[in-house]
Order: structure tokens, then C-alpha cells, then sequence
């Protein structure tokens, strides 16, 4: 589609875009999303009332999955306006204030998975390295300062981005290449230095990705020592057992994020539909898959939601 130029709104909005090319086939390709974000939603909302309502769950491991669903449901319901918005209405038009918004959420979000997944592996390492003193660490009060502390440092790392991106004159296309606005590309679209926002972007990744990585990847190589360490095969059996079900969210997390940043940087030859479905994959994979890896690999979970589906047929 071509959009007309007009100058004064050229300056107070952006232009998304979906599927280019595919816009007379928008509405069957939503059938495939609203499934997605209905999945995400219905099965984020689950898993935390599941562990509202049942007292045995109000134990440390299952505070940080509410954590993590709250995020998941968060991220998913950051994208859903514009992306659905598109696919029905052929909405691309979108506001300078709406469109820093949205980038805040998204990325502040983001980054607040990284945090509850570094919390997430703090709780297995006390839990299978110092499991006398697990109670003692991780008590309710800790927790609500870990949560609040990943929250807030998301958001103060975050928050620059909006006021860096507007101080641009945008002389450039102001058609962004996805259905949401993300810092990277808005930036693009500048038409003076950029350098800041590229040091800064840096900066923030490596503060916050690139050390929940390394502190992941730390905690479980003591993990495995100690696993290693215990005579019965059962019992180390068991003892990794308890660990699958983070792994997996952790690589659901991290592997379209490098992904996704190999794509931008290393892929400029592929096809534009291939930067299109990554970036979907790095922000709906994730929230759609956690609840239902959470729901298969963990017992307590799936035995929960097997009772609810009972006692909604009794």
C-alpha cells in the first residue's frame, strides 16, 4: 500500500506494517494470531489462577512462574492492538506518544523476563545446592524485593529510550517494517547521528541480557556439579527433574532473541518475510509456550489444572 505524503502528519505519526504484499490475505492470516494471543492469554490466566487458589503452590518456585506468566501475559497483550489492528482494520497509522509507549512496554518487558528467569535459577540453585536453607533465602519478603528490583531495573534502563528516539527530526520514510514500534527500528528512520542510541542499546543489553545469561549459565554449572556430587542416580535424576521446565523457558527466551539479533545484523540478503516471522517468534514463542512447558513438565501444575478440568465436567 502507498501511503501519501502529507508534512504535518508525517510528523506526529508512524506507519506499521504487516504481511507486505500478503494485505489481501490479512484477514485469513489472523485466524493463525487471535489463536496465538487467545492461547497466551487463556493460558497465562490460568497458571496464575491455579497458583492463587491453591495453597500448597504459595511456595518460592511457584511465586516466580506467576512472575513470569504475569510478564508473558503483559508482552502479549503489548503487541496485540497494533498486530490485530492491521490484520482487521488496516490500522497502521499510529501516534509518536502511542508508538514510544508501546516500545517502553515491549522492551521493558523483555528485559523483566530475563530477570525473573535469573530468579528462576537462583531458586533451583538454592533449592538443590542449600536445600536446608531454601525457606530461610527465598522468604516472601525477598521475593517481592526480587520482583519489584527487576522491574525497576527494566524500567529505569528502558525509560531513556523514548526521550533519546525524540529528540530526532524523522526526514526519512516514517514506515516501520513490523506491526509494533521497537527501538532498533525507529531509529533507522533518523535523520541525523544515531550513535547514542546504538551505545546506549548496547549498553543496556549487556547490563541486563548479557549478565542474567552469564549468572544463568554460573548457577546451573554449580547446579550440575552438586547434582554430580549425589551417590544415588536416583536421586540425581530427580534433582535435574526439577530444573527441565526452566531450561526450556530459558532457551524459549534466549534462542529467537540471538536469532532474531543474528537475522538484523548477518541478514540483510533474506527475505523480508524471514525478519518478519523471527521477530513473531521472539515475542509470541515464549508467552505461548511457557504455560504449556510449565503445565506438562511440572506435576504439581498439571495435576492442578487436571482437578479444574474435573471439576468443570462434574
Amino acid at each position: 500500500m502507498t501511503i501519501p505524503y502529507n508534512s504535518s502528519l508525517q510528523k506526529a505519526t508512524f506507519f506499521l506494517t504487516g504481511f507486505q504484499g500478503l494485505e489481501d490475505l490479512h484477514g485469513w492470516i489472523s485466524i493463525p494470531f487471535c489463536s496465538i494471543y487467545l492461547t497466551v492469554i487463556l493460558g497465562n490466566l490460568t497458571i496464575l489462577h491455579i497458583i492463587r487458589t491453591d495453597a500448597t503452590l504459595h511456595e518460592p518456585m511457584y511465586y516466580f512462574l506467576a512472575m513470569l506468566a504475569l510478564t508473558d501475559l503483559g508482552l502479549c497483550l503489548s503487541t496485540l492492538p497494533t498486530v490485530l489492528g492491521i490484520f482487521w482494520f488496516d490500522a497502521r497509522e499510529i501516534g509518536i506518544p502511542a508508538c514510544f509507549t508501546q516500545l517502553f512496554f515491549i522492551h521493558t518487558l523483555s528485559l523483566v523476563e530475563s530477570s525473573v528467569l535469573l530468579s528462576m535459577s537462583i531458586d533451583r540453585y538454592v533449592a538443590i545446592c542449600n536445600p536446608l536453607r531454601y525457606s530461610s533465602v527465598l522468604t516472601p519478603a525477598r521475593i517481592v524485593k526480587m520482583g519489584l528490583s527487576s522491574v525497576l531495573r527494566s524500567a529505569l534502563l528502558i525509560l531513556p529510550l523514548p526521550f533519546l528516539l525524540k529528540r530526532f527530526q524523522y526526514c526519512r520514510s516514517h514506515v516501520l517494517a513490523h506491526a509494533y514500534c521497537l527501538h532498533l527500528e525507529i531509529m533507522k528512520l533518523a535523520c541525523s547521528s544515531i550513535i547514542v542510541n546504538h551505545v546506549y542499546g548496547l549498553f543496556v543489553v549487556a547490563c541486563t541480557v548479557g549478565v542474567d545469561s552469564l549468572l544463568i549459565f554460573l548457577s546451573y554449572a554449580l547446579i550440575l556439579r552438586t547434582v554430580l556430587s549425589i551417590a544415588s542416580h536416583q536421586e540425581r535424576l530427580r534433582a535435574l527433574n526439577t530444573c527441565i521446565s526452566h531450561i526450556c523457558a530459558v532457551l524459549l527466551f534466549y534462542i529467537p532473541m540471538i536469532g532474531l539479533s543474528l537475522v538484523h545484523r548477518f541478514g540483510e540478503h533474506l527475505p523480508r518475510i524471514v525478519h518478519l516471522l523471527m521477530s513473531y517468534v521472539y515475542l509470541l514463542v515464549p508467552p505461548l509456550m511457557n504455560p504449556i512447558v510449565y503445565s506438562i513438565k511440572t506435576k504439581q501444575i498439571r495435576q492442578r489444572i487436571v482437578k479444574k478440568f474435573e471439576f468443570v465436567k462434574s
